[in-house]
């Protein structure tokens, strides 16, 4: 019996790959503040030392982070997957992110009904670098297995959806597509430049990034697109993460230090990206990526490969400003040819605003995901 069965607050466990300042993770910590304190959470991430997002979450809301809970990472033993079901006991609703925590999607489905789990709800944004070009079939069987008993699998992309559908053989009920979404009020306001640690100087024109540092954003192949553009232009990496060293390194081998800045993560995005006068991506996989979402809501225009959903984000004008996946040169032509055309920056960007304040809005995720959490509870909060 959970803790709140008496009419308490509902308890939310959230089983995450990483807690990084990442896309999913930040869309997480947004659904946290919008709920308030209608519920209470728990935070467990399989990397226990990559917790930056949650120093978005606001503070008057009770949130409980890395507590003593069995490791997401192993075997999956029958003993380990029963230790991680039983650490589940205690709460009103189970929410899993990605490959990450599919141990824990196992050892729900497998003694759920022996030990009288709550609901358990999976969120899949997409894959790491070891399925970046062809997925694997042993995890894809697994998926299939673990999935069995999930109340429902949200995902944010078309792609993503029918690989659900189609590879992993979920039932349609059980699949739900939700959108990514922001607070595009907050994005479209001015920003304040000394908001940030990095002082943009008169005649400077930054392109910039949001992404955690991982291998699949592919980062150094932004720093060789960016090194040949003009003088006055700078390259904002914003993101902590294990290929910080490599993107250093080739920033160092290019001899561009001078233009390339790594300042680490920021607390609040909204308050930075306008900063920017582009927003670039080099990612080699992506599906439905928040950070251009935001660059959009602040009025920027976008240069990234056409991969995952992106080309259905952007607006018709930014189209023209999507790369072929993989081909660094064409990146890099497009940046240059996008600066050099001040009034296509300009446009672009009212148009990527407009559509992400139609189309991206956060209320509207927020009341889906609402309804989702509370139909899984079978209450409301």
């Amino acid at each position: 019996m959970s803790r709140s069965a008496g009419g308490g607050v509902p308890r939310v466990l959230h089983l995450q790959s990483t807690f990084a300042a990442g896309g999913k993770e930040r869309r997480t910590v947004e659904l946290i503040n919008a709920f308030g304190r209608g519920l209470h959470h728990t935070i467990v991430s399989a990397e226990p030392d990559r917790l930056e997002a949650a120093e978005g979450i606001d503070r008057n809301i009770p949130v409980v982070l890395q507590p003593d809970f069995p490791s997401l990472k192993g075997t999956p033993l029958p003993g380990r997957l029963m230790k991680i079901a039983r650490a589940m006991k205690d709460y009103d609703l189970v929410l899993t992110y990605n490959w990450g925590a599919m141990d824990a999607v196992m050892a729900h489905t497998m003694f759920s009904e022996a030990l009288t789990l709550p609901p358990l709800i999976h969120h899949e944004d997409g894959f790491d670098e070891s399925e970046l070009y062809k997925r694997k079939r042993s995890r894809t069987w697994y998926r299939r297995v673990a999935l069995g008993k999930a109340s429902g699998l949200v995902v944010p992309s078309e792609t993503l959806e029918e690989i659900a559908l189609v590879d992993w053989q979920q039932p349609l009920g059980r699949v739900k597509r939700i959108p990514n979404g922001i607070d595009t009020k907050a994005f479209a306001m001015r920003p304040k430049p000394e908001a940030f640690r990095l002082i943009k100087r008169k005649g400077e024109k930054w392109v910039g990034t949001l992404a955690g540092l991982r291998k699949v954003k592919n980062l150094p192949a932004l720093v060789r697109a960016f090194a040949p553009m003009r003088e006055e232009w700078h390259l904002v990496i914003i993101g902590e993460g294990s290929e910080r060293d490599a993107i250093q390194t080739e920033i160092d081998r290019l001899g561009i230090n001078h233009r390339v800045h790594l300042p680490g993560s920021v607390k609040d995005p909204s308050r930075v990206i306008g900063l920017f006068d582009m927003f670039a991506l080099s990612s080699s996989s992506e599906q439905f990526p928040l950070s251009v979402i935001e660059a959009m809501a602040a009025g920027l225009p976008v240069v990234a490969p056409a991969v995952g959903d992106i080309p259905h984000i952007v607006s018709d004008e930014n189209r023209e400003f999507l790369s072929a996946p993989g081909n660094e040169d064409d990146l890099s032509a497009l940046m240059r040819a996008l600066a050099d055309n001040e009034k296509a920056q300009k446009a672009i960007g009212e148009a990527n605003r407009a559509r992400a304040q139609a189309q991206f809005d956060r209320e509207r995720m927020v009341a889906t995901y609402r309804r989702l959490y509370s139909s899984a509870m079978r209450r409301e909060f």
